[in-house]
């Protein structure tokens, strides 16, 4: 019944067939609601990210989701945007196959306004902004939470429509290997080995995955080249920590992925090729010094490199962090203060500015306070950027629980993003652009009980001095682009929307999905913004059967625009995944997935193809 309202709700019934095949369509009333099991945040599970301090969901005010490595692995997903699509508020768009351009859309905010951090690692580009996230390696996460709402006062630059932290495994127990072995459709392979375990006051974690894929044609626009756009990546990950004592604890992480893909250029009778490599490093170092008091030292840097052939093009940036983090807890009372230093570097093949490099430095306050039903979140910090100046951004937040198991909460928020050093100082730059900056406000509701939640979120977001790239007619101020235009603060946008979330179990099946009605939109002409829905959803049932977990996805998204003029509409799109596990002879998991099952046809970027039904299976060896 919910499922049959939305498709009437998403496109009317007589187009059903093309959303999704005949079969599939009759099918989809049985298939309920179709998500991977998120754990949206119980009042147990802990975060980090909303504040950057670890604390329960009941104390945090934030939008959060939380997706564990048991989801991930059970998905059997090719990329992490397939995981996280199936999340409140996000949308993605890839040009074509897991090895393509990807973006996403946190609540219609572009890719540049939701930074990226991986173990506290920011990873980001100071060529076009936001972090490649075709090369971020889906084997070695082991964790992953997402705040969804400006979160420029805990973060600073970057953060003005949410916030995703990635984290990879960390060491416990005995001595534990794993082996996992892969095969799926277009000839895709993979195979990954890792060990993990903690002994006295050490602990470890490393793993190594290698994955290849023959691909599809992604590009299927007349004249270009009819080649297999596939690709082949290398990631590992090694995390080490070291408790000196019940106090002092240092850890090291590393993360590297590189990858190689194929895609359709400009020029169709290319055989274009882009090398990606991602690169992080962390050295944390946190103390106790006293029961109210703690202290954490950061040293991070992220590394994101694009490189193109025969048609050549280099970007390379690095971001280094330095960052001392302070915490008082007084009773029910908590204040934080931060130190924080940025460093980005780029370097841009021969375009590479003349000022190749710039800094931040960064003071942030907050204060927490909760008891049995009320929640108060204060944030202030202020950056000074080495090129334009000071920015100040703030939140305040507040959730009162009203009755058993209600919550209802109200935000503000201020945030910015700086200028890339390409917007600035290249050929196509101006060195005299402002900072993005947008004030946002939200209402919340939920409610959560043993075997049922229910989530309702109201956004409206504001932006303004956008940056966009304003063609011709006469040259750029910097003067040697090989086009006509430069980058200007030219743009006004809203992202105003509603966000619904539901999880119910009934006789051993888990039910659960969202539903996000937004109007990501161009405040100055009305139109909507390219490539966003007004209204998406994902949905979802899992159960155990036989000693088999099994389950089905659905994902509803109805029609968007390709350009900015709203002229070039892409069609609305409904498909059903289906994914079955099962742990046999003790160490052993089996894993098998379909995605696209009604084999649909549907573009996320105008020409570029999804690859339409897949099929994929995984085997793992994980002693227990």
């Amino acid at each position: 019944m919910l499922l049959s309202i939305l498709m009437k709700t998403f496109v009317p019934a007589r187009r059903c067939a093309r959303w999704i095949a005949a079969p599939v369509c009759a099918a989809l009333p049985l298939a309920a609601a179709a998500q991977e099991r998120v754990s949206h945040a119980s009042l147990e599970t802990i975060v980090v990210t909303a504040t950057r301090v670890p604390q329960s969901v009941q104390e945090a005010v934030a939008d959060v989701t939380v997706i564990d490595r048991e989801a991930i692995e059970r998905s059997g997903a090719a990329g992490i945007v397939d995981v996280l699509r199936r999340s409140p508020g996000l949308e993605f768009v890839r040009n074509g196959g897991p090895g393509g351009t990807t973006s996403l859309f946190v609540r219609g905010g572009d890719t540049r306004f939701a930074p990226v951090f991986v173990d506290g690692v920011r990873v980001d580009s100071q060529s076009t902004g936001g972090a490649s996230w075709n090369a971020i390696p889906l084997a070695q996460i082991d964790r992953i939470e997402i705040v969804r709402g400006p979160a420029a006062a805990v973060y600073g630059s970057d953060a003005i429509s949410g916030v995703v932290q990635i984290f990879t495994r960390k060491g416990e127990g005995p001595f534990s290997p794993n082996v996992a072995v892969g095969l799926g459709e277009h000839h895709t392979g993979k195979l990954g080995a890792g060990i993990s375990g903690a002994s006295g006051g050490f602990d470890y974690a490393a793993s190594i995955t290698r994955e290849t894929s023959r691909g599809f044609n992604a590009n299927e626009a007349a004249g270009q080249n009819p080649d297999r756009d596939g690709h082949r990546s290398t990631s590992g990950s090694v995390k080490l920590g070291w408790t000196l004592n019940e106090r002092h604890r240092i850890e090291a992480s590393v993360l590297s992925n590189r990858m190689q893909a194929q895609y359709d250029g400009f020029f169709s009778a290319d055989n274009d090729r882009s090398r990606l490599k991602l690169q992080t490093a962390a050295l944390n170092w946190s103390a106790q010094w006293s029961d109210a008091y703690t202290t954490r030292v950061a040293v991070t840097e992220g590394r994101d490199r694009y490189e193109t052939m025969p048609s050549p093009y280099l970007t390379d940036t690095r971001v280094r962090t330095y960052l001392w983090q302070n915490e008082w807890r007084l009773g029910t009372h908590l204040f934080t203060a931060a130190l924080e230093r940025r460093v980005d570097r780029l370097h841009n093949d021969s375009n590479t500015p003349p000022r190749s490099s710039r800094s931040q430095n960064a003071v942030a306050l907050g204060y927490g306070w909760t008891d049995r039903t009320h929640t108060v979140q204060l944030n202030v910090r202020h950056d000074e950027d080495s090129e334009f100046g000071g920015e100040t951004t703030g939140s305040a937040a507040y959730a009162y629980d009203f009755a058993r198991h209600w919550r209802v909460s109200a935000s503000a928020g201020t945030a910015f993003r700086a200028p890339t050093l390409f917007h600035r100082f290249s050929q196509y730059g101006q060195a005299d652009l402002q900072p993005e900056s947008s004030r946002n406000v939200e209402l919340g509701l939920r409610y959560s009980a043993d075997a049922t939640s229910f989530g309702a979120t109201l956004y409206r977001n504001r932006l303004t001095d956008l940056i966009d790239y304003v063609p011709g007619p006469g040259p750029c101020p910097n003067g040697t682009g090989a086009f006509p235009g430069c980058y200007d603060n030219v743009g006004r946008a809203e992202y105003l929307g509603a966000t619904l979330t539901a999880s119910h179990r009934v006789a051993g099946v888990n039910l659960n999905g969202s539903v996000d009605f937004q109007r990501p939109r161009d405040r100055d002409s009305g139109d909507l913004l390219p490539r966003r829905s007004r209204r998406h959803a994902s949905l979802g049932a899992d159960t155990v059967l036989g000693g088999w977990t099994v389950g089905t996805d659905v994902k509803l998204a109805s029609e968007r625009f390709e350009d900015a003029g709203n002229t070039v509409r892409l069609g609305g799109y409904g498909t059903v995944d289906l994914y079955a596990s099962k742990r046999f002879a003790q160490d052993w998991t089996l894993l098998a997935r379909i995605d696209n099952v009604g084999d649909k046809h549907y573009e996320l970027a105008r020409n570029y193809a999804i690859g339409g039904r897949m099929f994929y299976v995984e085997l793992k060896w994980a002693p227990l």
